[in-house]
């Protein structure tokens, strides 16, 4: 789960990580308000939407004046922000953070996430702040210095100090910044956050260490113990037909292809986009309805497929484990009925009762090709594509 910038601040507050004076507006007059709050005579006026690289595409802007700050928070608010993370859809803003200006004098990098080659979290800073994190990994990797946290003993004191030396800082901001990195494992640790990255990192010349950005994603599977965070969830960010898959314990991502795609088990789900996409089609999505596939969840995945207009054809692969093929053959046929679904469906069983699944779905009377294997699925729902298209 991911959430603004501002909610991440106000998170990392309560864990004692010093973060610039801010407020959210969701109006011009909000901003207005909140600058006049906060106080000054410069204040940062940042769009709220979940994707980076907000600065290069307009929407971040420094205001000397109370007359800009209205200025600014009339152009941003409302517009369509593109970013290189939002693709060429962009995303609307509809809500700002207000923030205090900052005499910055560094601007340095921290991330916090799991190394799962290690299974252990790692701690990363760079002297390289402001710039994508990815970018320096491939260019100049020898600037992020990385320290693992044992899990059992949490990041010692003795690791903080090493990646506050390694930026090159020394007296109350060194001791400034081992309390930041502290507190900021402290945050993640108790979240359950998945990351936490802090991109500028900046060092004031007051001596400060800040947060100027922050960026936090949760584990899904720990939400239950965090209401909290829950709470902060932005349904408007998200792709209404992911909302849509979650009220059904659908695991469901939309891409730009036209096979729609049900599988169970993520694992198979992966093996299926890449196979249809080596014989040569497009996979409209990722769906994954898990172990026990039955009438309902494949009745809820056929509704969210086909929410798709994009959708030409569905490939079903379906390996029967814990459920038998013939009952997911019925809940297959049922569904097919019950939802009127009319664009080609291909459908790959394999498991137990997989002939006798096979027979069903072939005396259906309905619109199904049976597969004998998944190479054999991805090639017939190429072809009946293929046909489409012709036709």
């Amino acid at each position: 789960m991911k959430i603004h910038e501002y909610q991440a601040k106000e998170i990392l507050k309560k864990y004692n990580v010093a973060v610039p004076k801010g407020k959210v507006a969701f109006s011009v007059e909000e901003a207005v308000s909140a600058a006049n709050e906060i106080g000054g005579n410069v204040w940062v006026v940042k769009a709220q939407i979940h994707a980076g690289g907000r600065g290069k595409g307009g929407g971040v802007k420094v205001a000397k004046s109370i007359d800009e700050v209205r200025e600014y928070a009339q152009n941003i608010l409302g517009m369509t922000l593109i970013t290189h993370q939002t693709g060429p859809e962009g995303k609307k803003v509809k809500r700002l953070l207000i923030e205090q200006g900052i005499n910055i004098l560094r601007e340095l990098y921290v991330g916090i996430t799991l190394d799962r080659a290690l299974s252990k979290n790692v701690l990363m800073v760079s002297t390289e702040g402001g710039m994508e994190i990815e970018k320096v990994a491939a260019e100049t990797p020898e600037r992020i210095v990385k320290e693992t946290v044992e899990p059992e003993l949490g990041l010692q004191q003795y690791q903080a100090r090493k990646l506050a030396y390694s930026l090159g800082i020394s007296g109350d901001q060194l001791r400034n910044c081992v309390k930041f990195l502290t507190a900021l494992y402290d945050a993640y640790e108790k979240t359950d956050a998945s990351l936490a990255e802090i991109n500028p990192l900046v060092v004031t010349k007051e001596g400060n260490v800040l947060a100027l950005d922050a960026k936090m994603n949760f584990d899904d599977n720990a939400l239950d113990r965090h209401p909290d965070i829950v709470a902060y969830r932005d349904l408007d960010e998200e792709d209404p037909l992911e909302v849509e898959a979650s009220k059904y314990s659908l695991n469901y991502i939309k891409l730009d292809g036209n096979v729609g795609c049900m599988v169970n088990g993520a694992g198979l789900a992966m093996a299926t986009m890449d196979i249809i996409k080596l014989a040569g089609g497009m996979p409209a999505n990722f769906l994954d309805v898990g172990g026990g596939a039955n009438k309902t969840t494949v009745s809820n995945g056929f509704k969210i497929i086909l929410s798709d207009p994009n959708v030409k054809a569905i490939l079903i692969n379906i390996f029967g484990g814990i459920v038998r093929c013939d009952r997911v053959a019925e809940g297959v046929i049922d569904a097919a009925k019950e939802m009127h679904v009319h664009v080609p469906i291909v459908v790959r069983l394999e498991g137990t009762n997989a002939k006798e699944a096979g027979v069903l779905l072939n005396q259906s009377g309905l619109n199904f090709e049976v597969a004998s294997s998944l190479k054999d699925a991805a090639e017939k729902v190429t072809s009946i594509l293929s046909n489409l298209e012709i036709n």
